[in-house]
Formats: structure tokens, C-alpha cells, sequence
């Protein structure tokens, strides 16, 4: 089976997480009413979007501006997730088609799924897959809660080393290069890991500690 060395990995970072993770392990799903396309979230006047941003910002009583980042540094990573791992393993890339990608909120925030997986092979599939799939909705979650598209760009570049650090080694920094932009250059190696050059804006929130790679403590 395509891509089975990728879902047994994502079968085990789902048990080790309580069964919590914002992508489906088997990649590919049969959408049913519990499941909305992420194309509806390009919709204008983007009400489901807006709804979504409301709700993370509500989640944390965070503002506008900071639930919409907050919203993608979830969505981003998980959607990047398997790309990731994928592309470390064994070079194959699972790219969920915008057309064909699913959601549901769920305990991770947001669980994605594609009704059907295509693959590719190294980092042209995924700067392909950023173009197509997370473009769109950078653009329209930045004009319309008013934080920088480089602010959640951010967030998708750290989704890209994450799990190259944290669940199969790889070289994130080799692989952001080749995505190039908008992504290349907005992280920073240190030692074992790496600092952003860009906030997420969790540490704007009362009484939270900031993130392990957050470009604040970069500084200090």
C-alpha cells in the first residue's frame, strides 16, 4: 500500500497523543456531514472562515487578529505534517489537493482529511502544495483579521521543522530552502533545534509561558 511507512508513523504519533491529531493517520477520508471542504473557507463573504477565527480567538481569549494566527499555526502544521514526514522518510509526498481537502473541528483544533491523496515526490510537491493549498487561505486570513501574511508564514515554516526535529529526523533547513518562498529564511538553527523569526502571537496571551522557539527568547 502507498504511503504505509507514512500512516503506520501517523497511527503512532496519534496513539502517543491520546488519539488527538489534526490529521486523519489514513490520510484519506470518506467525507460525511461531520466533515466541511476547506474550499468553503474561500468563500466570500467567508463567513465559515471568520466563524473559525472567532471560535479559536474565543478558545483563548485571545483578539481577532491573534485566534486567526493561532487558527493557522494549527491548520499549517497539520497540513504540512504528513508532507514533512513524508518527504524525510522515503522522499514521497502525500499532497491533499485543495479541491479534494476536508475539515472538521475537532480536539486538535482542526483535523484535516482529503477525500483523495496524490503523490509526489520531494520538495517540488510540497512548494507545489503551499502554492495551491495554503496560499489562499493566508491571504484571505491575513486581509481579513489584519495580521502579517510573514507572521503565519512563519508558522507554516516551523511546521516544516517541527517534526523533522521532533518525530523523523530530516533536514528542515535543506528542505526550506527548497520550498523557497515564502517560507525560506524565517528560521533560525540553534544547536539541536532552531528559533523563528517570527512571532506566533501566542505570547501575547495572559499568563502563558512563550513557545520553546519563540524569536523573543532569540533575542534574550
Amino acid at each position: 500500500m502507498e504511503g504505509s511507512v507514512l500512516t503506520e508513523v501517523l497511527q503512532r504519533v496519534a496513539e502517543g497523543r491520546g488519539g488527538v491529531l489534526g490529521v486523519d493517520p489514513g490520510l484519506e477520508i470518506e467525507p460525511d456531514d461531520s466533515w466541511t471542504a476547506v474550499s468553503e473557507l474561500v468563500r466570500e463573504p467567508y463567513t465559515l472562515m471568520g466563524e473559525l477565527v472567532e471560535r479559536t480567538a474565543g478558545r483563548w481569549n485571545a483578539p481577532r487578529h491573534v485566534g486567526a494566527a493561532l487558527l493557522w499555526k494549527t491548520y499549517g502544521y497539520w497540513h504540512m505534517f504528513p508532507m514533512a514526514l513524508g518527504w524525510a522518510l522515503d522522499g514521497r509526498v502525500p499532497v491533499m489537493k485543495f479541491r479534494d481537502t476536508y475539515f472538521k473541528v475537532s480536539d486538535a483544533g482542526v483535523t484535516i482529511g482529503a477525500s483523495r491523496i496524490t503523490w509526489g515526490t520531494g520538495s517540488e510537491a510540497i512548494a507545489g502544495a503551499v502554492a495551491e493549498s495554503q496560499a489562499p487561505l493566508v491571504k484571505i486570513l491575513s486581509r481579513m483579521a489584519r495580521v502579517g501574511e510573514r507572521t503565519l508564514w512563519g508558522s507554516t515554516a516551523e511546521a516544516v521543522a517541527h517534526p523533522l526535529t521532533q518525530v523523523v529526523k530530516g533536514d528542515y533547513m535543506t528542505l526550506l530552502r527548497e520550498i523557497g518562498k515564502p517560507v525560506d529564511g524565517l528560521l533560525t538553527p540553534s544547536g539541536d533545534g532552531y528559533f523563528r523569526k517570527t512571532c506566533c502571537l501566542w505570547i501575547t496571551l495572559p499568563d502563558v509561558e512563550p513557545c520553546s522557539t519563540c524569536c523573543v527568547l532569540a533575542r534574550n
